[in-house]
């Protein structure tokens, strides 16, 4: 059915979601709007760290020489870059992680994460990967986690690790 609009050029109907779409659509909704402040409750109340925070170190600790540019870090946090340097702002003032500028190009921010950031990290992941598997593989067995992975590659367009490896290959950073 179409009607028209203002231009006078027809207008196509809104495609409306399935009862089954709809209740995949609020489903996912929900996860959204709940994981986010479940992880977040639980880092803050155990740790004193944000998600954003943690992510940070969680990824500055697992590279190579524990650090990463600016952009890298963002890449892999999937945070703007904006956002980014707020959060590393506030870990600076830590004691947890160090900015210096790279010697090859001086537009390049590199972050490094310090002894302090390193073991904050350890020891808030523990508590960290418990909420996650009490929020999320608790409730699903083998062949669920293996579908949400792959449900997770459709909407994002692969697997998380290649993406990053992908915007870094090509120079780019999540929404920059």
């Amino acid at each position: 059915m179409t009607s028209s609009n203002q231009t006078g050029r027809p207008e196509e109907s809104p495609r409306w979601l399935t009862p089954e779409e709809r209740e995949a659509w609020l489903s996912l909704s929900a996860i959204m709007f709940q994981l986010p402040g479940q992880l977040e409750n639980q880092l803050q109340r155990d740790s004193a760290l944000g998600f954003v925070e943690y992510m940070v170190l969680a990824m500055l600790s697992e590279a190579p020489e524990r650090h990463l540019t600016m952009s890298e870090l963002s890449a892999q946090t999937n945070t703007r870059l904006a956002r980014l340097s707020r959060v590393v702002k506030r870990l600076e003032e830590d004691g947890y992680v160090q900015r210096t500028t790279s010697e090859v190009d001086r537009r390049v921010s590199i972050c490094h994460l310090l002894d302090a950031g390193h073991d904050a990290v350890v020891a808030a992941a523990p508590g960290h990967v418990e909420q996650v598997r009490k929020s999320v593989f608790n409730h699903l067995n083998r062949r669920q986690i293996s579908q949400l992975a792959g449900i997770g590659e459709a909407l994002l367009g692969g697997r998380p690790s290649a993406i990053v490896a992908a915007q870094l290959a090509h120079g780019s950073t999540p929404r920059e």
